[in-house]
């Protein structure tokens, strides 16, 4: 019963007791739960086409988005703004997405209201992008490398 494993305890040489990640599955090596869910990305970086233009004239052009939840999703449908005006959708989703822009503090529907036409587009674009939203059904991760 003492086989190459046994002797070892079931572990190769090299192998660290405990390290789960070196464990694999046809030849690949397999990770927890806790390191995928570690290795999740929730905030992306972009760069505005034009740029929202402040009061003192400041371009802002670089800014975060994180990945929408489905609180944030669902939020908007109460607002009364876009009760009013479905169209407005997508100015409120992107404020709640929006975590920064430029060295802004208080980022608002009302401002993103104020964005270029242009910049609104590439925004729902870029949300679409990373939250998956695809006819073609590829995940964000493939999409995102096309840029």
């Amino acid at each position: 019963m003492g086989g190459p494993l046994a002797a070892g305890g079931g572990r190769r040489p090299g192998d660290r007791a405990g390290d789960h990640r070196l464990r694999r599955h046809h030849g690949r090596v397999m990770t927890t739960a806790a390191e995928r869910h570690a290795q999740l990305r929730t905030e992306y970086e972009f760069e505005l086409p034009l740029g929202y233009v402040d009061p003192a004239g400041k371009v802002h052009r670089r800014g975060t988005m994180r990945l929408a939840t489905a609180r944030d999703e669902l939020a908007p449908l109460i607002d009364r703004r876009v009760q009013e005006n479905p169209a407005y959708l997508g100015v409120v989703l992107l404020s709640l997405v929006i975590t920064r822009l430029g060295d802004l503090e208080d980022l608002h529907a009302g401002l993103v209201e104020q964005f270029f036409a242009a910049d609104v587009a590439y925004l729902q674009a870029f949300y679409e992008r990373i939250n998956d939203v695809d006819p073609e059904g590829r995940g964000a991760g493939d999409r995102l490398g096309e840029s």
